[in-house]
C-alpha cells in the first residue's frame, strides 16, 4: 500500500526534524557521558594503581623487616644484601604512590610516618653494624625491642589509615561520578518525554515498513541467539580460565614460600655443619694429645718418685717445695682431672657428631639412616626451648624409642619434618603457659613423648604427642593445606604441616595423620616405608 506524495513528504519532513531533535538533544548527553565515563574509568585505574602500590609497600616493608632480623639472628651477610636490594624497590614504589595522590602525603600524620620510617631504618642500620661486630644478640634485642615494635606499629598504622583516606577520597569521586550520572538520565528522561509522541508517530508511519521486514526480523533473532549462545559458551570458558589462572597463582605463591622456607633450612644446615667443622678440628687436637699427655705424666710422676727414693738426705728446698705444692694430692689428682678432661672431649664430639647428622648436607639422595639419630639432632638443635625460664616451666622430653631399623630416606627432608613438628609442639606447650598465667586453666608438667615402633616389615612408625591445647575439629580438617595456620599474625607462614605433608606423602610414599583432643593435646603420628620399592625424584 503506497502513501499520498503529499503524507509521505509530511512524514520525511517529520522525521527528518525528528532526527535532529533527538541528535541536538542527546548529542551532548552522550559526549557528557563519555567523558564521565573516561573519568571514571581513569579514577579505577588509579585506584587499583595505588591499591597495588599499597600492597608493594607492605610487601617491601615486611620483607626488610624479616631481613634485617634474619641478619641479626643468623650473621650472615646475605640477609644484609638482600636488604639493601629491596630498599630501592621501597623508595621507587613511595614515590610513584605520591606522584598519583599527593595530597595524602601533606598532612601531619606523613610526618609520623616518616618520622617512624627513619627510627626503623636507623635502628635495622644499627643491627647491621652489630652483626658486623660479632654482636648478635645485641642486635636480636634491637629489632625485637619495645621501641622498635612501637615504631613499627606507628608505621603500619599511618600506612593503613594513608591507604583509607585515598580510598575515601576516591570513593568520593565515585560518588560524584554517579551524581552526575543521575542527572544525565533525568535529562535523559526529560529528553524522551518530549521526544516519545513524534517518534510515535513516525513509528505509526514505519508500521507498514515493519511488518515487510517480519522474515528478515525472524531471521536476524535467530542469528541473535546463535551469537549468545556463542557468548554463553565463551563466557564460561573464560571463567573456566580464571579459576586455573587463580589456582596456578596460588600454587606459585606455595611454591615461593615454599622456597624461602626451603632455604632457611638449608642457611640452618649450613650453619651447623659449619660449626660442627670448626668445633671438630680443635677438639680432636685436644681430644688426641690428651693420650700422651697422660702417658708423659705418668712418667714424670714415676720419675719423681725415683728421685724420692735416691735422694734420702733432706734438702730443705726440696721439702720445703713438696709441701707447698702438696705433691702428694697432685700425684693422687692428676689421674683424675686428665681422665675428667677425656670424657669431657668424648662428651664434645659426641655434640659435633650429633650436628653433623642434622645437617646431612652430603645426603641429597635417599640412603638408609638411623631414624632415631635424625630424632636426637632435631632435639639437639631445639634444647635452648626446652629448658625453663621466667616465662615458661622446663619442658620434658620422653623418648619411647623402639628397635627400628635403618631407614632409607631423604635424612635431611625427615630433619625438616621433626623441626616443623617438635616446634609446633612447643608452641602450643608455651601457649598453655600463657593461658595457665591468665588462669583460664590448670597448670600440668609441660611433656613431649617420641614414641618408635616397627609396624610391619615394610615401615616404621613415629609419633610425636605434647599436651598443649589442642586442635579443633574444624581446623584439623585444614591443617595441612597451604598458608593455613592457627597463630598469630607475623608468628607464622602457614607452610611448615604442609610442607612436612608434601616430604611425607609425595617424596616417601608414606602418611602422616593428626589426633587431637582440645584442651587435652595433639599427637603426629607418621609412618613411612623402611625400603622404597620404586625410584622417586626429589622435588
Amino acid at each position: 500500500m503506497h502513501l499520498p506524495y503529499k503524507l509521505r513528504f509530511a512524514s520525511s519532513q517529520l522525521i527528518t526534524v525528528t532526527v535532529l531533535l533527538t541528535l541536538l538533544l542527546f548529542i551532548p548527553q552522550v559526549w557528557l557521558n563519555l567523558q564521565a565515563y573516561s573519568n571514571f574509568n581513569s579514577i579505577t585505574k588509579n585506584e587499583f594503581k595505588l591499591q597495588t602500590l599499597s600492597d608493594e609497600i607492605t610487601y617491601f616493608d615486611e620483607v626488610l623487616t624479616m631481613s634485617a632480623r634474619m641478619n641479626a639472628a643468623t650473621g650472615n651477610t646475605i640477609w644484609e644484601q638482600r636488604y639493601r636490594q629491596f630498599e630501592p624497590k621501597l623508595d621507587i614504589a613511595i614515590q610513584e604512590s605520591i606522584k598519583l595522590a599527593p595530597k595524602a602525603y601533606k598532612n601531619e600524620d606523613t610526618k609520623k610516618i616518616d618520622a617512624a620510617n627513619q627510627r626503623l631504618v636507623a635502628m635495622e642500620y644499627q643491627s647491621f653494624d652489630l652483626v658486623n661486630k660479632n654482636q648478635k644478640e645485641t642486635a636480636q634485642q634491637l629489632l625485637f625491642s619495645r621501641e622498635y615494635e612501637t615504631q613499627k606499629q606507628i608505621y603500619a598504622d599511618g600506612v593503613m589509615k594513608r591507604k583509607s583516606n585515598i580510598s575515601l577520597k576516591l570513593q568520593q569521586r565515585v560518588d560524584e561520578y554517579y551524581q552526575r550520572i543521575l542527572w544525565a538520565i533525568s535529562e535523559s528522561i526529560i529528553s524522551l518525554a518530549m521526544l516519545i509522541p513524534a517518534w510515535l508517530l513516525v513509528l505509526h508511519l514505519l508500521q507498514q515498513y515493519l511488518k515487510a521486514k517480519k522474515i528478515a526480523q525472524a531471521a536476524l533473532e535467530e542469528t541473535n541467539y546463535r551469537l549468545e549462545m556463542q557468548v554463553t559458551e565463551r563466557t564460561a570458558k573464560l571463567k573456566h580460565k580464571n579459576v586455573q589462572l587463580q589456582k596456578t597463582l596460588q600454587e606459585l605463591q606455595h611454591t615461593q614460600v615454599q622456597l624461602i622456607q626451603t632455604e632457611k633450612m638449608s642457611s640452618l644446615g649450613q650453619l651447623v655443619a659449619g660449626v660442627a667443622h670448626e668445633i671438630n678440628n680443635p677438639v680432636n687436637f685436644i681430644y688426641g694429645n690428651l693420650m700422651h699427655l697422660r702417658e708423659y705424666s705418668q712418667q714424670l710422676l714415676t720419675l719423681i718418685k725415683l728421685y724420692q727414693q735416691d735422694c734420702s738426705s733432706e734438702k730443705s728446698e726440696i721439702t720445703t717445695l713438696i709441701n707447698e705444692i702438696d705433691l702428694e694430692f697432685i700425684v693422687d689428682d692428676m689421674p683424675k682431672v686428665l681422665s675428667s678432661m677425656a670424657v669431657g672431649t668424648e662428651r664434645i664430639r659426641e655434640i659435633v657428631l650429633t650436628l653433623r647428622n642434622f645437617s646431612r648436607l652430603d645426603e641429597a639422595e635417599m640412603k638408609f639412616v638411623d631414624i632415631h639419630e635424625g630424632i636426637n639432632s632435631t632435639l639437639l638443635i631445639l634444647q635452648y626451648r626446652f629448658k625453663e625460664n621466667q616465662k615458661q616451666q622446663e619442658i620434658a622430653i620422653i623418648k619411647d624409642y623402639g628397635n627400628l631399623p635403618i631407614v632409607e630416606c631423604y635424612a635431611g627432608g625427615l630433619n625438616q619434618v621433626f623441626m616443623n613438628i617438635l616446634s609446633n609442639a612447643i608452641d602450643a606447650l608455651h601457649q598453655r603457659e600463657i593461658e595457665c598465667l591468665k588462669g583460664d586453666i590448670e597448670r600440668q608438667l609441660n611433656s613431649i613423648i617420641i614414641h618408635t615402633q616397627v609396624k610391619n616389615e615394610e615401615s616404621v612408625i613415629i609419633s610425636i604427642k605434647d599436651n598443649g591445647l589442642g586442635i579443633t575439629e574444624e581446623d584439623q580438617t585444614r591443617l595441612f593445606d597451604p598458608f593455613f595456620t592457627t597463630k598469630p599474625i607475623g608468628k607464622g607462614t602457614g607452610l611448615g604441616l604442609s610442607i612436612s605433608y608434601e616430604i611425607i606423602v609425595e617424596k616417601h610414599q608414606g602418611k602422616i595423620t593428626c589426633i587431637s583432643v582440645p584442651s587435652k593435646g595433639t599427637e603426629f603420628i607418621i609412618e613411612i616405608p623402611i625400603k622404597q620399592t620404586r625410584s622417586i625424584v626429589p622435588h
